[in-house]
């Protein structure tokens, strides 16, 4: 319409000849700056605004290449060099363009910020971010990683924390864009339609509008919020080396779901190594679809390391049916009082340096301490680190444990000096000698048996015949006692002691002539009838030796 109004309309007839030149120039020049103005913003791409805050600046490079995983390579980009991830100091930035399936079209340019500490001293850093005209078109990302999934909590809190302080300070203008984004999410609900009265479908603009469920949307942020859990490939090195249990990876989805409900956020499980959603999750959060190919999203909170919780999917029934037993009443409620903003108070005495809480001064009904109480770091707090402060380990140096261990090993000698020379003036006091000894040659004689004589192919044993003979001696000598009493009186007399050994020794030398010379071998009681009463041999007997 511009360009037949320039053409088209009526020339003024007190124009001079010289001005004729000059107003066709002009409108020449209006002509060619709305055609450019056109085609400009016909290729103007749409602008997405993703802020990630906490993990580290390694973990959060890893976090851009999982969101550009599945994004096509155009052969035009082949050598083109990728866009710097600067994060190092502050408020880092990089950006990606977001391609369409065919990898011609450009759908969005992603422009990503990145802040490590959640510290309200790096609030004014986020605060120009948040413009009426970007807040729809922004998303929050709360980066956490499974090497310490005891300090999710508090980081959710303080980075919650920081954003509401930033959204209050902002001007009129910022909080009703706010507002309305928040009013237009809480109305999402996914996959649902309704008919109208004839029976037809209403389309898009009928969508229902269910009411919320119990804790859901009851603290918005202003903004869509997302929490990324990176490094569930570490979920098993949890379960070897620190002995967690399907409870404890059951409690802390059931905990992060359920003060997630209270943003509407949504929750993703991600790792470098597994394919995952999160580029469809932000994409789709975004409103940067393709229409091409269609994505959809689908939940998964089953498999412990690709958990997907959309956002407006999630109810306290379906965090009950996890596990039984926890309470998602309290949690929902003891949350508000979590995220309130802490009181002034001097410098230590609201939180130590990791963050335990200090008692005195925690804020009563809050949930933080449940869940640090239950999901407890296994590395060693120092005193300070403590919940109760009065209990102190301490552990002495390595020259001071040694000088103790030394003191003991020459009390310990001393004493066993004074046992030995004490035994060696008193013999009698000898029983814990006898006592250790005696078991130990029962072993030795038990494993080597019985000793065994071959006396001209005869096995004798030697024990058993010594105390036959034993026993033979005394009953010739007309002991009444009995055979361990006569064997007492036989040890305490020197004469009984010789007179035995030579008997022994007649004996085996007279088995060793007969075994030399031949002679037929006698039944022992032959041998014994060759003897006298005294157990030497007769007179008869040795006249025939």
């Amino acid at each position: 319409m511009s360009r037949q109004s320039n053409f088209r309309g009526p020339v003024p007839t007190n124009r001079s000849r010289d001005d004729g030149p000059r107003s066709k120039e002009e409108s020449e020049k209006g002509m060619w700056s709305s055609m450019l103005d056109s085609v400009a913003s016909g290729k103007k791409l749409p602008d997405k605004n993703l802020v990630v805050l906490g993990g580290t600046p390694d973990t959060q490079k890893e976090f851009v290449e999982i969101l550009a995983s599945d994004a096509p390579k155009r052969p035009q980009d082949r050598h083109k060099r990728k866009p710097t991830v600067a994060n190092e100091f502050a408020l880092g930035y990089t950006y990606q363009d977001v391609l369409d399936a065919d990898q011609e079209d450009i759908l969005a340019r992603l422009s990503i910020y990145f802040l490590c500490e959640s510290s309200p001293a790096f609030a004014p850093l986020l605060k120009p971010l948040f413009t009426p005209q970007s807040i729809p078109e922004t998303l929050l990302v709360i980066l956490l990683d499974w090497s310490e999934p005891w300090r999710w909590i508090r980081q959710i809190r303080d980075s919650v924390r920081m954003l509401r302080d930033i959204t209050s300070s902002l001007s009129d203008a910022p909080k009703e864009s706010m507002e309305q984004n928040m009013r237009e999410w809480q109305q999402r609900k996914r996959g649902i339609s309704t008919l109208d009265a004839g029976g037809s479908s209403i389309g898009n603009e009928g969508n229902v509008t269910l009411p919320l469920s119990q804790g859901e949307w009851e603290e918005p942020l202003g903004l869509p919020l997302c929490v990324v859990c990176h490094g569930a490939d570490k979920i098993d090195a949890l379960e070897v080396e620190h002995g967690w249990k399907e409870e404890e990876f059951d409690f802390v989805l059931q905990f992060l779901r359920t003060i997630l409900m209270k943003h509407g956020a949504s929750l993703i499980y991600t790792s470098t190594s597994v394919p995952n959603s999160l580029p469809t999750l932000v994409h789709s959060t975004l409103g940067i679809h393709s229409q091409l190919k269609k994505q959809t999203l689908k939940h998964n909170v089953i498999d412990r390391d690709k958990v997907l919780v959309p956002p407006n999917w999630d109810s306290w029934g379906k965090i009950r049916v996890l596990r039984e037993g926890f309470d998602v009443e309290g949690t929902s409620s003891g949350w508000s009082i979590d995220i309130q903003a802490p009181a002034s108070a001097p410098s230590g005495d609201t939180e130590t340096d990791i963050g335990e809480p200090n008692l005195k001064t925690s804020l009563e009904g809050a949930v933080l301490p449940t869940y640090e109480s239950t999901i407890s770091s296994p590395h060693a707090y120092s005193s300070k680190q403590l919940k109760n402060p009065g209990i102190e380990t301490s552990t002495p140096t390595t020259q001071a444990f040694l000088t103790t261990q030394l003191e003991v090993l020459e009390k310990l000698k001393a004493e066993e000096e004074a046992a030995a020379a004490s035994s060696e003036k008193d013999p009698n006091n000898s029983t814990f000698s006898n006592a250790i000894n005696k078991p130990h040659d029962e072993r030795v004689n038990e494993h080597i048996g019985p000793v065994q004589v071959n006396m001209g192919g005869i096995q004798v044993d030697a024990d058993d015949m010594l105390k036959k003979l034993r026993s033979r001696k005394e009953g010739a000598e007309g002991g009444s006692g009995t055979p361990e009493v006569n064997t007492e009186k036989a040890t305490k007399n020197p004469d009984d002691m010789k007179a035995q050994n030579e008997a022994l020794n007649s004996f085996f030398a007279g088995l060793m002539k007969r075994g030399a010379s031949g002679s037929p071998k006698g039944t022992p009681g032959k041998r014994d009838a060759s003897r006298d009463s005294s157990g030497t041999p007769s007179k008869k007997a040795a006249a025939r030796d």
